[in-house]
């Protein structure tokens, strides 16, 4: 293992911008892991997610366990791209909270993408069917009204993508 201090990724950005493609990215480096919350929440709750309120159930149990593993790996000295959303400020306290048990960097990647060029991509997405989950223009358009930005007060270090192909 590398002498040098772990980093946790964390992904910011809206349905189809990139996150994942970024985090498979960020994921080939040496001693790097990712943790990908829409495999995870496929495999474990496929039948289960229709609503919004079913994703906040589910993601809510599947955090309760893959917070204290991503930090107890993070102490292992190994980095971890973690492909859950930070797209609200719960999400980045809960991540911020990993990172409070841990020594490790972490860079928190914001991915900049226009909606239409993220709503296109979505509909190539489910169009190749590669994805778990289908999400419609409305689902969209519903969930990114919960999006908030993240400001230096939160005292992440930020990275802005404007452009994941």
């Amino acid at each position: 293992m590398s002498s040098t201090l772990p980093v946790l990724h964390l992904m910011c950005g809206k349905i189809a911008s990139g996150k994942s493609t970024l985090s498979a990215e960020l994921g080939r480096a040496g001693d790097t892991i990712v943790m990908a919350e829409d495999e995870w929440l496929n495999a474990l709750y496929a039948d289960q997610l229709s609503t919004i309120p079913d994703y906040i159930r589910c993601t809510s149990r599947l955090r309760s366990v893959v917070g204290p593993h991503v930090a107890s790996l993070l102490n292992a000295g190994i980095s971890v791209v973690l492909d859950f959303q930070a797209n609200t400020l719960e999400a980045r306290q809960w991540m911020r909270g990993i990172l409070e048990q841990t020594n490790a960097r972490h860079v928190l990647h914001v991915l900049d993408v226009p909606d239409d060029v993220c709503l296109a991509r979505l509909h190539e997405r489910n169009a190749a069917g590669d994805h778990p989950f289908a999400a419609t223009e409305q689902q969209f358009r519903q969930i990114s009204k919960h999006f908030v930005a993240p400001t230096a007060a939160e005292g992440f270090n930020i990275v802005v993508h404007d452009s994941v192909t």
